[in-house]
């Protein structure tokens, strides 16, 4: 079997069912990938994350670069051995955070040039340093260098932010390619405690060939039909990909934009690689990205909203600091099987918020992720079923009839 590859096993209109295979493993597609920003899913253990579900995981390059640095993660036998976690791996570059940096980058055609939020120090992030790190870090999929404007940007701004990206995706192929033949960098020399274990980067032999990686282009172009269409011929017209990434969405953008968005793309992407929708992860979006053909998924809104007391279920979100559960024996959701619902009522997960425990922002992030996750699955099997229309309308219908925030 190749290294990387994709084939679709069942499909309703644009939505699909199938296996993304990767050197770490195969992913069963569609998928949410927990986020690990910093080579954690904020809360959990990996093996938490394994349990309930999760089968690819997404780390953040920008993060990681910063702290501990990509020469220290790869010294450390990369992403995986890192984390503890065996299966599939993806970076994610740090264009978003990037974007946010807004006081503290510029950005020109070489690349951005960057003030650490950490402690103020300069950094220069072109394409060709974003692959470097990348391929330091070592995960499966890694992504290309993009420039991210936010959703409700002008034509003209979008379209030089669209054509940019493109130009930079030429030079992130161009340093992926010359790292795949030439090795990586010359490591840094790292010293150990006296009878500490040698670092990976003390076999050169063995350390400076990379690992067998794929890079992901990303379609950007805002919420322009014409600039979405003329980002994914680039792309397209640029070589082959195991798969293609679709950027610049859920960024203040009305929902309805997202949705034509992600219909452009689908008539324009090839069906023979997954796409994978960057950053768009509540129930609802997960569900209307698979009826437009998306086939993987992160968001960082599970553990985030796990950490506020906020949790999903079918019937909207719930929020357990309401005075309502202080005497309320329910678990979240009746039939979930997370640890969240299984062991434990609403009133004691209250009582855990209200006198500020950690496990209480630990089991709903555990909830969430599971949540999440168990929709793909349930998603996956409609498809198998051919029942995935009436269950999506269903599912649909029922989370959005309930009030903003459930009781």
């Amino acid at each position: 079997m190749p290294a990387f590859s994709f084939r679709t096993a069942h499909a309703h209109g644009s939505a699909r069912a199938g296996w993304f295979t990767t050197p770490h493993g195969v992913v069963e597609t569609p998928a949410f990938m927990p986020v690990a920003t910093h080579g954690v899913v904020r809360g959990l253990s990996m093996d938490e994350v394994a349990a309930c579900g999760g089968q690819m995981v997404l780390s953040n390059a920008y993060h990681l670069y910063l702290r501990p640095g990509d020469m220290m993660v790869r010294a450390l036998g990369g992403l995986h051995a890192f984390t503890r976690w065996n299966g599939p791996m993806l970076t994610d570059s740090g264009g978003f955070q990037v974007f946010s940096l807004a006081k503290l980058r510029t950005v020109s055609e070489d690349g951005v040039a960057f003030r650490s939020h950490l402690d103020g120090s300069m950094h220069a992030y072109t394409p060709e340093h974003v692959m470097r790190i990348e391929r330091n870090i070592g995960a499966d999929v890694i992504m290309q260098l993009d420039e991210l404007i936010a959703g409700q940007a002008e034509l003209g701004d979008s379209r030089a932010a669209m054509e940019r990206s493109l130009r930079w995706l030429a030079r992130c192929r161009s340093e992926f390619d010359r790292i795949s033949r030439d090795g990586r960098d010359v490591p840094t020399d790292f010293t150990v405690p006296a009878d500490a274990p040698p670092l990976a980067t003390h076999d050169p032999a063995s350390d400076v060939a990379p690992p067998p990686q794929t890079l992901f282009p990303i379609v950007q172009g805002g919420i322009h039909a014409e600039l979405r269409r003329a980002s994914a011929r680039g792309i397209l017209g640029s070589g082959e990909w195991h798969g293609v990434a679709i950027g610049g969405l859920s960024v203040g953008e009305a929902k309805s934009d997202l949705h034509a968005m992600l219909e452009v793309c689908d008539a324009e992407l090839s069906r023979d690689v997954p796409r994978y929708l960057m950053g768009v992860g509540f129930p609802d979006d997960l569900i209307e990205g698979v009826r437009r053909g998306i086939d993987l998924f992160d968001c960082v809104a599970p553990t985030r909203m796990g950490r506020d007391g906020t949790a999903f279920t079918p019937d909207g979100k719930v929020q357990v600091r309401k005075s309502s559960h202080r005497t309320d024996r329910r678990p979240l959701v009746e039939g979930c099987g997370c640890p969240c619902c299984t062991q434990y009522d609403r009133a004691y997960l209250r009582h855990l918020f209200v006198s500020d425990e950690m496990l209480g922002l630990r089991l709903l992030a555990l909830h969430n992720v599971s949540f999440l996750v168990g929709i793909m699955r349930d998603a996956r099997a409609a498809l198998a079923g051919g029942t995935f229309e009436t269950w999506s309308d269903d599912w649909l219908a029922r989370y959005r009839s309930a009030l903003p925030l459930a009781s």
